[in-house]
């Protein structure tokens, strides 16, 4: 039985309807845009994209009901200057400053260096602050983040907004299935209020584990694809199946980005030898030791949310079909709806939906934003 209640999974705008002011948006560090558009979907405003991959911000600007992308980059503090000058040309006042800075510097997949270059980009952030003063500030990122050496770069970050008069709490590590995504995926938030008395209220879950979005109700009314690419559009080749289907498609009539792949006999092989849920592991023992990557041959379970979704490692394959899952599937598995369009080759687009926040995550946590900003007529 599915359950969709909480604001989530209503019509897009229906705050947009009765709004008497309009909330500005930065999304610094946007790539194609998840947080961002989650915040749109929520009735905010999206002014302005800052990114240094030029794709992503191709994939930024279309999808985000006439928001600018400027390529800058982050690392040079001073190019904070040339957003402030944007937003002075426009004569815009700044709501709320949005970003996630690169995370392979927190990652706990890879090697954490505490000089490491990128775990310092979040200073645009604080810089972009202290010059805009926006009312709000959200900073999302790997939940390996606040463990990052003792907890330091954690507190830093708190440190740092709260000298500007932010109200800092705790940050919160918020788990995608709890707001209505089909994926295992958690982040970690931090939000910080101006001049507030109040700390931020999380976004309280909207679904059980027992009414997670499984796989197969995210992507299984898309074309099959079996030994073919398809082509570059397609028809749908049946009505939605379930109500999150319904919300993705969101009034299209075509499917984009949802191109397949053709793998060598050998992958093929190996992957029809794994059930639903599992991996390499649970191959034959005469196989035993040709995969050593934790997450080789990881095939999704058809009743449950996917894995995180990666950046195109090839993987991770499809509950059903012998193949990886399309730039389309796992855009349904991010939340993304099939009016959003990803620009670029495939391993462009692949990294593009690799690196968002699920836009419904996003959503449920402007919402809340939203509400803060009306109660104090911000």
């Amino acid at each position: 039985m599915e359950t969709y209640n909480g604001g989530l999974f209503t019509s897009k705008f229906i705050i947009m309807t009765n709004r008497e002011k309009e909330y500005t948006v930065l999304d610094l560090f946007c790539g194609a845009g998840g947080l961002s558009r989650g915040f749109i979907d929520a009735g905010f405003s999206v002014k302005l994209g800052i990114d240094i991959d030029d794709m992503a911000l191709k994939t930024f600007e279309a999808n985000h009901d006439g928001a600018t992308a400027m390529k800058l980059d982050l690392f040079n503090l001073d190019n904070v200057n040339i957003i402030k000058n944007y937003f002075d040309s426009k004569g815009l006042h700044l709501d709320v400053l949005v970003g996630g800075p690169p995370c392979q510097g927190f990652s706990l997949a890879g090697p954490r260096q505490i000089d490491d270059s990128r775990n310092k980009l979040y200073q645009a952030m604080v810089k972009t602050a202290s010059i805009l003063r926006p009312n709000a500030v959200v900073l999302e990122n790997v939940p390996g983040m606040i463990q990052l050496h003792g907890g330091l770069v954690k507190d830093k970050i708190i440190e740092d907004f709260t000298k500007l008069g932010y109200k800092m709490g705790e940050p919160k590590i918020l788990f995608a299935p709890d707001y209505g995504v089909p994926q295992i995926r958690k982040r970690v938030v931090f939000v910080g209020l101006l001049a507030s008395k109040s700390e931020y209220d999380y976004p309280k879950p909207i679904c059980k584990p027992e009414n997670y979005v499984t796989c197969e109700q995210a992507i299984g009314d898309l074309p099959a694809l079996i030994d073919i690419v398809g082509e570059k559009i397609q028809e749908y080749p049946c009505p939605p199946l379930s109500k999150y289907q319904e919300l993705m498609r969101n009034g299209s009539t075509k499917i984009h980005n949802h191109e397949g792949t053709i793998h060598d006999p050998k992958t093929k092989k190996f992957i029809a030898m794994v059930p639903e849920g599992k991996n390499y592991k649970s191959l034959p023992s005469e196989y035993a030791g040709i995969y050593k990557y934790h997450e080789a041959l990881t095939r999704y379970h058809s009743k449950k949310p996917s894995p995180t979704i990666n950046t195109g490692h090839r993987s991770h394959f499809h509950y059903k079909w012998n193949r990886i899952p399309t730039v389309r599937e796992s855009a349904r598995l991010q939340s993304f709806d099939d009016n959003f369009l990803f620009y670029g080759n495939k391993t462009q687009q692949y990294r593009q939906v690799g690196n968002a926040v699920p836009p419904m995550l996003g959503k449920a946590i402007a919402l809340e934003i939203y509400k803060w900003l009306k109660e104090n007529d911000r």
